[in-house]
C-alpha cells in the first residue's frame, strides 16, 4: 500500500493520450486514499486511478481542467457529496469494478452537471431495479451509460416514471435503502478471517465461472458477508444480458 504523496504524483507517468488530452497515470500503486492532488497544479484533463485500493471518491481540491477520471478496479463504496465544488467540469467517470451497492449511493453524481459518460459495470448497484432509468433521470446530460448509448426513448421513459406518483415513492425507497446501507456501516477495511472463510466456501460451491469471478471480487474488496449470497444472485451477469447492444433504436439524445 502506497501513500499518494506530492513526490509520487510528480514522478508518475504523464503523457498526451490518444484523444490528445494530458493524462496523469497513477494506476496500480494500491493507493488507499486520494490526497495531495494540489500537486498536479490542475495540469491534467485525465487522471487514471485504476487498480488501486481507493474506498471513497473524495479528496480533490478544485481541479477545473479535469474532464475524465478512471477508477477501474478499486474498492469504492461511497461517493463524496459536493463533487461539483472540486471537479466541476468532469465529463467522464469510469467506476467499473467497484463496490457501490445502492441507487441512492449514486446521488452525488447528480451535482456534476457536465457528466456525459459513466460506467458502473461490475458494481452490485447495477443489479438494482430501475438502475439504468434512475441514473438517466438523475443525470440529464448523460449520453453513454455502461458503454450503451442513452436513447431519447429511455430518457422520456425515465422522466415519466420518476416524475409519477409511483416514481416518487420509488425515490423515497431508494433513499431509505441508501441510509440503511450507511447505518449498517459499509466496511472500509478488509474482511475478517471468518468472513474470508465464508466467501471461500461460497467460491468452492460456485457453479459457474461468472459466479467464481464475482466471489473473488467480493473477497478482494472486503464485502459484507451477510450480503454475499444475495449479491451473487443479483450481480452475476445473465447470458445474453448487459453486453447485448440495442440495435433496433439508434435515436440518440439531441440537445442533452
Amino acid at each position: 500500500m502506497v501513500k499518494l504523496t506530492p513526490e509520487l504524483i510528480q514522478q508518475s507517468v504523464q503523457r498526451m493520450n490518444p484523444v490528445k488530452d494530458r493524462e496523469l497515470i497513477l494506476r496500480g500503486y494500491k493507493i488507499p486514499v486520494i490526497e495531495n492532488m494540489g500537486a498536479t497544479l490542475d495540469q491534467f484533463d485525465t487522471i487514471d486511478f485504476s487498480e488501486n485500493d481507493i474506498r471513497k471518491l473524495d479528496g480533490f481540491p478544485l481541479l477545473k481542467r479535469l474532464k475524465c477520471l478512471l477508477l477501474n478496479n478499486n474498492r469504492i463504496v461511497r461517493l463524496s457529496e459536493h463533487l461539483e465544488q472540486h471537479v466541476p467540469n468532469l465529463e467522464t467517470l469510469v467506476l467499473t469494478g467497484n463496490m457501490l451497492m445502492e441507487l441512492g449511493d449514486l446521488d452525488p453524481l447528480a451535482s456534476l452537471t457536465k457528466l456525459q459518460v459513466v460506467s458502473l459495470l461490475h458494481n452490485p448497484v447495477t443489479a438494482r431495479p430501475h438502475y439504468r432509468a434512475y441514473l438517466i433521470f438523475k443525470l440529464p446530460n448523460l449520453r453513454l451509460l455502461d458503454f450503451h448509448k442513452v436513447k431519447l426513448k429511455e430518457r422520456k421513459e425515465a422522466e415519466s416514471l420518476f416524475k409519477s406518483k409511483k416514481g416518487k415513492e420509488l425515490q423515497r425507497e431508494i433513499q431509505r435503502k441508501a441510509k440503511t446501507s450507511v447505518a449498517e456501516g459499509v466496511k472500509l477495511h478488509g474482511p475478517s478471517q471468518e468472513e474470508m472463510r465464508a466467501i471461500r466456501e461460497a467460491i468452492a460451491k460456485a457453479t459457474s465461472l461468472e459466479e467464481v469471478e464475482r466471489l473473488n471480487r467480493l473477497l478482494q474488496a472486503g464485502q459484507i458477508p451477510g450480503r454475499i449470497q444475495s449479491l451473487i444472485a443479483e450481480s452475476v451477469p445473465q447470458p445474453g444480458g448487459e453486453n447485448i447492444e440495442e440495435e433496433e433504436d439508434d435515436e440518440e439524445m439531441n440537445g442533452h
